[in-house]
């Protein structure tokens, strides 16, 4: 299985851990890393997350950010439009697109305590859903 991941630039210290985690876990899995991108921030993601579906050598496409609470709702508003519009192209495309993005409503000690296991889970679970839409469409 093809995967790409998309990885936020913004809160570098908490995402590169992440990618770091989901490369041992795709490699765990047998998992093919087509491509690697790289985006300024989770809201930004989108747009590359649709590049990246188009190709025919990607079966599913992992997001990793990390959204942190400011002194305003506006983690909110990123988290809400960006997991909407992931949502909607992992739909259009009929491929997995996992949420390996943490947040809102949280502090960057929260965010570091979870690096490990949402990274691991988005990866799982473009494995899994991919072998669940195999099994759907044969």
């Amino acid at each position: 299985m093809n995967i790409a991941i998309v990885v936020a630039e913004f809160n570098e210290k908490i995402t590169s851990r992440m990618f770091q985690v989901a490369k041992e876990k795709a490699e765990i899995l047998k998992l093919n890393i087509k491509y690697i991108s790289t985006v300024p921030g989770a809201y930004d993601m989108p747009i590359v997350v649709d590049a990246l579906l188009q190709k025919k050598d990607v079966d599913a496409v992992v997001t990793l950010g990390a959204i942190i609470k400011g002194q305003t709702k506006h983690d909110e508003v990123i988290a809400n439009s960006t997991t909407k519009s992931l949502t909607e192209l992992s739909i259009k495309y009929k491929k997995p697109v996992s949420l390996g993005i943490t947040g809102p409503g949280m502090q960057e000690r929260h965010a570091l305590a979870r690096i490990r296991p949402v990274a691991e889970r988005a990866v799982e679970a473009v494995s899994k859903l991919s072998n669940e839409l195999n099994k759907i469409q044969k």
